[in-house]
């Protein structure tokens, strides 16, 4: 109701309107740019001591950009951030273990089976059961349930359904701190996830991740995969209502398989490239129906 009394003066330019998408392809963009960078550091420190410094270094950033310390914050609180940290951290390591033998395209696209099946836990509608089945045709299109040239590895396919599980998880748990302030969480979760990774990170690399060139390369990622993604994704979060939202983000897959191709020289077969175009389509559908529902209501 407010909109038909707002002065014209208040209403957003042309660039205020667009700013927050413009935000959000940066955010997609620099998120599978960074991924397709830091899998370059594979050869050099594998996949483990990678994610210690995408998380760890991504922890560092955050923690000097947003002070969390200033944050109130109860025992309660604290217990959900730290949940909301732990799936985070299960999230990357997952995902990058998966890149070791999955294309980056595929790994993306089997990660969001997770927010697919948060999104349509509560599905009734024959629509929603039917974006599921298009995703689980896409998905069993990867599986290498036959010695097939498009079947993808089981560990890197397992790791990849582990990552997804930590996205689902880190959107139920972080709809848990909804209440605090959303930087401050970030940086909070994104500690307790450098507290579970990069010892691991750590153990695996051992003295090679000091290599100050390493380490130079792990900070670009952190920045390009981890840092600047979340911080462009908040300022979309502010302005695009959450069902558009979803339908943009379900154009990642698509993304991280260019980047995948032009960067890291990673080809698909035909049926691979079929499988993300379902989990895109799955994904995208799910939020249309659900947008509709809400009009409906």
């Amino acid at each position: 109701m407010t909109s038909l009394t707002a002065s014209p003066t208040t209403a957003p330019s042309p660039l205020a309107r667009i700013l927050p998408y413009l935000a959000l392809a940066g955010s997609i963009s620099s998120f599978c740019l960074g991924t397709s960078f830091g899998k370059r550091l594979f050869p050099l420190i594998g996949a483990p001591g990678t994610v210690a410094y995408r998380v760890g270094f991504a922890a560092i950033i955050l923690l000097v950009l947003t002070r969390p310390w200033r944050m109130r914050a109860n025992r309660g609180d604290l217990i959900a951030i730290m949940r909301y940290g732990a799936a985070l951290g299960l999230m990357n390591f997952s995902f990058y273990m998966a890149l070791r033998t999955i294309p980056l395209g595929l790994a993306i696209a089997i990660e969001f089976l997770g927010p697919l099946t948060v999104s349509l836990l509560h599905a009734r509608r024959p629509a929603h059961f039917a974006m599921v089945a298009l995703a689980a045709a896409g998905l069993a299109t990867l599986l290498p349930l036959r010695q097939m040239n498009h079947g993808l590895d089981p560990v890197g396919v397992c790791f990849a359904l582990g990552s997804a599980l930590g996205w689902a998880m880190y959107i139920i748990f972080g709809k848990r701190t909804a209440h605090m302030p959303g930087t401050q969480v970030v940086a909070l979760g994104m500690i307790t996830a450098a507290l579970i990774v990069v010892p691991i990170g750590v153990h695996d690399a051992g003295m090679a991740l000091l290599t100050p060139s390493f380490m130079m390369l792990g900070l670009i990622t952190a920045v390009m995969s981890s840092a600047l993604p979340y911080s462009l994704e908040m300022v979309a979060l502010k302005h695009i209502p959450a069902n558009r939202l979803g339908i943009l983000l379900s154009v990642e897959p698509a993304v991280g398989a260019l980047a995948g191709m032009v960067l890291l020289g990673e080809r698909l077969t035909l049926m691979q490239g079929l499988a993300i175009g379902m989990v895109v389509a799955a994904s995208a559908g799910s939020v249309l129906f659900s947008d509709k529902d809400h009009a409906a209501h």
